[in-house]
């Protein structure tokens, strides 16, 4: 089958991860996490093509199952935990161990297996497993930015899949005849030049797409061990139990010699990937005319009637410092996170805020979930933004955060958030898609506009006559 993305002659690593997740983007082929660049994309159709694994008879004669923690490879751990196999998946960061066995409540059902399946299964249904523990993997699945039919991988760029293969191989827990599946998109099965990978490089065995099922075949061998000299000591810092792993090889009289730290860069000089250079969309004004349908306002009177709007001033509630400040807008509810040094009797303005935000989006907040509700669960997770949006009647709502730094960690947070029994879907705004990359920031528009879907309101009026509770 011929490739969908056509890779150039020469390409490097990082030419071949950009032509990828740029496609990917362009096409909106990609579920939340988004914008998908310097991440494993989570694809439209990651179910369909997790479900495959389970007609792989490696899979059926495989007892011990590790799966990367990336969000496209869910529906591969949830179908590990129905088969009743053990669920290995890698610590988070390698901060404090190399494997964490999920392991799942007495008689769980299949909506409690699901959570254990999720980035919440990690934290809360996870056990270590200790270096000195006897582990044998029969199966190991990672994700892929660009995969090649003959099995050559090329992940994010940032060496763990690779590296942890290799510590599981120093540990003994694979050896050659360990099966690697990788699970992508289609279009992320590309032709990888054999010049571009390394003896550090994890290869693959199976690639399972919504489509399709591929025997690789692959002829590289995969690497049996850690290669110390592509390591250095910042490495080793913040990964400790690189230290533990290197200490026990040195014992037994391998080479652990360190390879040298990259220099520093020059101002101005770039190193790593390179920065991709971002579309801007023009602002646009948008109405709704009486049949609820949108269309767009480019009068020159329209954007000065913008710019002459004065700033909107919020009252709080009469509650005590610390929780949300409340202001009604056109029979709606907009919330910020108060500090406590503004106390309750206090007017604040919208130019309190910073003038460049970022916004996230949460959708499918069920019927009848009250703004209290949501709040609590926001602190709860450490999410709470510098305001909130409250668009219950819209089933959604927006979370203004101060940077772009802050929205990712909420992002983090807020994944698999389930209120009422129902999963809510946090992604950046609309306006703030587009290929953008972390650390960049968008700057809060104020035109008169009436937001759809998951595009960030124009203004910080909410559009819903639901009462809340401070």
């Amino acid at each position: 089958m011929e490739p969908v993305i056509k890779i150039n002659p020469g390409a490097t690593k990082w030419d071949i991860r950009q032509k990828v997740w740029d496609y990917i983007e362009d096409n909106n082929l990609a579920n939340f996490p988004r914008p998908v660049h310097n991440r494993i994309p989570n694809f439209k159709g990651a179910f369909t093509a997790c479900a495959k694994v389970t007609e792989l008879q490696v899979f059926t004669q495989a007892t011990e199952v590790k799966v990367d923690p990336d969000k496209p490879l869910e529906g591969a751990r949830l179908a590990v935990l129905q088969a009743q196999k053990t669920l290995l998946v890698p610590t988070p960061r390698l901060r404090t161990g190399l494997f964490n066995n999920i392991t799942p409540p007495q008689g769980a059902n299949k909506e409690q297996l699901r959570i254990c399946s999720s980035s919440q299964g990690v934290r809360d249904f996870s056990v270590p497993v200790d270096l000195d523990a006897k582990v044998k993997v029969d199966l190991v699945v990672v994700g892929s930015v660009a995969v090649s039919e003959k099995g050559l991988r090329i992940g994010k760029g940032e060496g763990f899949a690779d590296m942890e293969y290799g510590m599981m191989a120093a540990m003994g827990a694979v050896n050659e005849s360990t099966v690697v599946i990788t699970i992508v998109h289609d279009c992320q099965v590309v032709d990888i030049s054999e010049e571009i990978i390394e003896s550090h490089d994890l290869t693959v065995d199976f690639i399972l797409t919504p489509t399709r099922v591929i025997e690789t075949n692959c002829q590289f061998p995969k690497p049996q061990g850690i290669f110390w000299n592509k390591l250095d000591s910042e490495k080793l810092e913040k990964i400790p139990i690189l230290k533990k792993l290197r200490a026990l090889e040195e014992e037994c009289g391998k080479d652990v010699t360190l390879g040298v730290a990259p220099p520093a860069a020059e101002p101005g000089l770039q190193t790593g990937p390179p920065k991709r250079q971002t579309r801007r969309r023009p602002r646009q004004n948008i109405q709704q005319d009486d049949k609820g349908e949108y269309k767009q306002e480019k009068t020159a009177e329209s954007e000065k009637r913008v710019r002459q709007r004065p700033a909107r001033v919020r009252k709080d509630s009469r509650g005590e410092g610390g929780g949300y400040e409340r202001g009604r807008g056109r029979g709606g509810e907009n919330l910020r996170e108060k500090g406590p040094q503004e106390g309750g009797s206090e007017v604040v303005s919208q130019r309190k805020l910073p003038l460049s935000v970022t916004t996230v989006y949460l959708g499918g907040i069920p019927a009848g979930l009250r703004v209290s509700e949501l709040k609590a669960a926001l602190r709860e997770r450490e999410a709470a933004p510098l305001r909130l949006t409250w668009q219950g009647a819209q089933h959604r709502a927006f979370l203004d955060y101060s940077d772009p730094e802050a929205a990712e960690q909420a992002l983090e947070a807020l994944q698999d958030l389930s209120l009422n029994g129902q999963s809510l879907q946090a992604e950046l705004a609309k306006s703030q898609r587009g290929g953008k990359r972390s650390g960049q920031s968008n700057r809060r528009p104020r035109p008169s506009a009436v937001p759809k879907s998951d595009e960030a309101p124009a203004d910080i009026e909410s559009d819903t006559n639901e009462e809340t509770e401070q």
